[in-house]
């Protein structure tokens, strides 16, 4: 079980009630993974997060855990253990922008 936490605004468009959703993933848990998940899941969220063709994070999406920016890493590479273990939330984050 893999505790997501979703930014506010997505939560409002796939009508999510709470802060984090908790899911089941299929094989070993990667941001791939995670976020085939949660898409699945949610549909309405379904190229919000990554681009639909190229399933390319979004430029203003981050993802963290672990206090980690992981918008870099690559997507098939495993979570940190305390993710897995529920221990820690796997987080979507909304960057900012602004001048």
């Amino acid at each position: 079980m893999i505790r997501v936490r979703i930014p506010n605004h997505l939560r409002t468009l796939a009508h999510i009630a709470d802060r984090e959703v908790v899911l089941d993933v299929d094989g070993e848990p990667t941001q791939r993974t995670v976020l085939d998940a949660l898409e699945a899941r949610y549909p309405a969220l379904r190229g919000t997060i990554r681009d639909r063709e190229t399933k390319q994070r979004r430029t203003f999406i981050r993802f963290f855990a672990c206090e980690r920016d992981l918008s870099h890493e690559s997507p098939d590479a495993p979570l940190p253990a305390e993710v897995t273990a529920g221990q820690e939330p796997y987080l979507i984050v909304g960057a900012m922008a602004g001048g």
